[in-house]
């Protein structure tokens, strides 16, 4: 999305937070620049620490689009196997696993815009693989019933975790419930960089080959560990590591994660309760809270109740100088997809959100005038 500067509210900022310039002659960094240093060290172990009831490893990545590609490496996918993904997500969940050889099965999303377990079973078949699951603006999915039908029919499970750092789904941890789970750290996202990922990893018969994987196929890191005099090519891989420019800039700002959390969950609380009478008044839906999970605070939506509803609110918004966001295009009425595949299926409550969902401005820099400002001129508005 492009930045426009006639928006007096942008829909987003970088994070900017304790040192947000690179210093170069920090004593870390003036030593090494490339990945798998100190800072990468320093946020893999605090992630670690906060996934530590499940034992997981964590490995940084340039992207949680490569480190959902290292998912699909690490399943050894042949081209008989399908995936089952949600169509309401962003293209890299689907692509991902294309890239790597597996048929992509969409699967529509529910009411709470997550994908709908009572759907997935109906697209398994001798051919499934694995089922990716993606907890939209860091609500949880319900984990429960994709675990027991992944159980039941032997299937890996990936979280595409890139909304849900922080949220939790019965008291555990988001990304801690499949074999595999990925992170985001663009610059949209609560703890941010301006691109990097990591994966996340909850079976532990995965680690030591996710470690080539992420090094070119190489056993470099352990090399660099010092547990190998000399590295080689050893398996499928790529370059997926992060520098050590972006790590840093990572760790200085996932340390203050506890300072974001507090300002993101204050401002999500705010539109809530300060646009929930004129969303009753409107019949626009809020998004619904849950008493299995808490979210993470990462973005604020409003549904309407028609694309043309929906399309007068932008104007009106743009008018008064505050950006607002749509979201997904369903994977399913993409042109790569129909032209793959030859087909035209339809997922209502994907392509009906795609038409009706709007995102209000949630960032941690979003100052307190501007909050009280959106939630004003939204006030004002009768839909």
């Amino acid at each position: 999305m492009k930045k426009n500067k006639a928006f007096k509210i942008p829909f987003n900022t970088p994070l900017k937070i304790d040192r947000f310039f690179i210093d170069l002659n920090d004593k870390h960094l003036s030593n090494k620049t490339s990945g798998r240093g100190f800072y990468t060290n320093k946020v893999e172990n605090f992630l670690e620490k906060l996934y530590k009831k499940k034992n997981s490893k964590v490995l940084l990545t340039t992207s949680c689009t490569h480190a959902l590609e290292a998912s699909a490496i690490l399943l050894n996918l042949k081209k008989s196997d399908e995936i089952i993904v949600p169509s309401y997500t962003f293209v890299s969940t689907a692509l991902s696993f294309f890239m790597h050889g597996a048929k992509i099965r969409f699967c529509d999303v529910g009411l709470d815009l997550n994908i709908n377990p009572a759907l997935i079973e109906k697209l398994i078949n001798k051919n499934t693989k694995a089922i990716v699951v993606v907890h939209y603006g860091g609500f949880a999915c319900d984990m429960s019933s994709i675990m027991k039908i992944a159980k039941k029919y032997k299937l890996y499970v990936i979280e595409d975790n890139a909304h849900g750092l922080f949220g939790k789904y019965k008291g555990k941890e988001l990304g801690t419930f499949g074999d595999l789970s990925t992170l985001s750290f663009h610059e949209t996202k609560n703890i941010a960089c301006g691109e990097g990922g990591a994966l996340v990893i909850n079976n532990k018969n995965f680690y030591k080959r996710a470690k080539l994987i992420i090094e070119k196929g190489t056993n470099r890191i352990d090399f660099h560990n010092g547990n190998v005099n000399k590295y080689s090519w050893i398996d499928k891989g790529s370059s997926y590591i992060m520098s050590e420019i972006l790590a840093f800039n990572l760790y200085n700002n996932i340390k203050n994660f506890k300072k974001i959390q507090i300002k993101r969950s204050k401002i999500w609380n705010f539109y809530f309760y300060g646009l929930a009478e004129w969303a009753k008044q409107n019949n626009v839906k809020l998004p619904n809270l849950s008493q299995q999970s808490s979210h993470s605070s990462h973005l604020f939506y409003l549904i309407f109740p028609s694309k043309k509803k929906l399309k007068h609110f932008v104007l009106y918004m743009q008018k008064k100088k505050i950006q607002v966001a749509s979201h997904y295009l369903p994977l399913n009425k993409s042109k790569f997809y129909k032209k793959r595949y030859k087909k035209n299926i339809t997922l209502i409550n994907s392509e009906n959100f795609s038409e009706t969902l709007i995102r209000l401005p949630l960032y941690y820099n979003l100052n307190l005038a501007n909050q009280k400002k959106i939630i004003n001129e939204i006030n004002k508005y009768d839909v």
